[in-house]
């Protein structure tokens, strides 16, 4: 018994050095990868060195974010360790829920009441900036609200909804409010969200859609006026990137194409490209598929459709818009998109000069809450 843990104990002072030394080797021989694509996400070069840097610490932080980005088999090890984590019960990783029938749902963190104040505000000082602009804003609830019933035992859903409605409050008159959630609600036993993804589908759009009709007086295209085609069956999208969970069902991808379609340009201002479809097939060959709405998120994109009566409308948005606009086009002669987090101009004085009609505020709750552009809006006076 003793030999044989002498002769373990000798093995492992051999091997561990050797595995040390090979994957050193590896990593030295191996060039850097820019991006992962399992995590969806850039990857930290390696920084570049100064005195500076080193005594403030930066340097020595950035270099440990270097070696776990550049780790050989740095996906692969993920993999391992989520599965681990998996096979001992652990039903969250990196903020994301691994909930029933493969869902996996992003947590919603509560602002502050200064980060709710300060949205309130910005959206009003747009509003005394714009008083000949119709407002409309869509707030709209996650996963972790519409399906909660589907989240682990005691794990917090972060009650969006209380959060949404202490915005709600503050809205003037003249800011007409969509509240989504009931719709979205009555739809919750089908397929809105995405299982591996933060969106919500093209039937979670289409019905956003039929309740944003209601309230701009317009008539709602019926689904069986539609051509649903399946892009893909082989979606995974960012919460699978993010949370490391493996061995879950694929998302699809389906696309909404009228069968009385509407003639319409694309014009993708800052890249100066214009093109006659919104939606970016290509894409559906790269990782982020939902990147076929739209072509991803730009600063402005301007869509001109081929009923020039009708009505302007500005949209401001995040990414939940992108797969709603194309059933848009019927109902509007112009529509300007604008993504605050890429748009870097004066928004009240593009509206005026635009001379829109409309103005929908197109948000999920978490972005909404989290990404601090919507705060430009106050700049507007």
């Amino acid at each position: 018994m003793e030999r044989n843990v002498t002769l373990i104990r000798k093995a492992l002072a051999v091997l561990l050095p050797l595995f040390i030394a090979v994957f050193a080797v590896l990593h030295v021989a191996m060039p850097d990868r820019s991006f992962s694509e399992a995590e969806n996400r850039v990857l930290l070069q390696l920084p570049r060195f100064s005195l500076k840097a080193l005594m403030s610490g930066q340097f020595t932080a950035d270099f440990d974010q270097y070696v776990s980005d550049q780790f050989v088999f740095r996906d692969a090890w993920i993999g391992v360790k989520t599965d681990v984590d998996r096979a001992l019960g652990k039903k969250e990783n990196g903020g994301v829920f691994l909930a029933e029938d493969g869902y996996l749902i992003q947590t919603f963190n509560p602002p502050s009441e200064a980060d709710v104040e300060k949205r309130a505000e910005a959206i009003l000082a747009f509003d005394r900036a714009t008083p000949e602009l119709r407002k409309y804003v869509m707030l709209v609830p996650t996963a972790a609200t519409v399906l909660q019933d589907k989240l682990p035992p005691f794990a917090s859903a972060g009650d969006e909804l209380q959060y949404l409605d202490r915005m709600r409050s503050r809205f003037p008159a003249t800011v007409h409010d969509i509240d989504v959630y009931p719709a979205l609600d009555a739809m919750r036993e089908k397929p809105i969200f995405y299982q591996t993804d933060h969106h919500w589908t093209t039937l979670g759009a289409y019905t956003a859609y039929v309740e944003l009709c209601k309230h701009l007086g317009l008539n709602p295209l019926r689904q069986d006026e539609f051509d649903i085609r399946q892009a893909t069956d082989h979606f995974y999208g960012s919460l699978y990137s993010r949370s490391g969970f493996r061995h879950l069902r694929p998302d699809r991808i389906e696309l909404y194409w009228p069968k009385d379609p509407v003639k319409y340009t694309v014009t993708y201002v800052d890249e100066g490209l214009t093109t006659d479809s919104l939606y970016a097939v290509d894409q559906l060959e790269a990782k982020d598929k939902y990147a076929v709405f739209l072509n991803g998120n730009h600063g402005l994109v301007q869509i001109k459709t081929a009923h020039p009566s009708r009505k302007k409308l500005l949209l401001v948005k995040d990414s939940y818009a992108n797969s709603l606009i194309p059933f848009l086009l019927p109902h509007f002669s112009e529509i300007d998109v604008v993504d605050l987090r890429y748009y870097e101009e004066d928004l009240a004085s593009f509206a005026k000069a635009r001379d829109f009609d409309d103005m929908l505020l197109l948000y999920n709750a978490n972005t909404f809450f989290e990404d601090s552009s919507i705060l430009t809006l106050h700049e507007s006076e």
